[in-house]
């Protein structure tokens, strides 16, 4: 899950490549995406699967969630929100 700096917007979102995503929001790639209209680039909250399909279900279940549960589910990890990018940038290289 991704937010802006005001974390007034939560954007959650499947990728096989987080690293090359996240760098692509914050550099606003796709200029009419919400993510760029919003100015979503802060990565505070990850999951990792094996199988594609598994994180898809996992991204419609967080979807299906109100805000206050992907608050708590963002807090459960990163209580102060910050930007996890720094930690996950090189995880397709290990």
């Amino acid at each position: 899950m991704i937010t802006n700096k005001y974390q007034t917007v939560v954007y959650t979102g499947v990728t096989s490549n987080l690293p090359q995503r996240i760098l692509e929001h914050k550099e606003k790639k796709y200029s009419t995406s919400f993510s760029a209209r919003y100015n979503v680039k802060i990565l505070v909250y990850y999951e990792q699967f094996q199988w594609i399909g598994d994180a898809i279900a996992r991204e419609k279940q967080i979807k299906a969630g109100s805000r206050e549960t992907k608050n708590t589910l963002i807090l459960s990890l990163n209580p102060t929100w910050k930007d996890l990018f720094e930690e996950i940038k090189d995880i397709m290289t290990e």
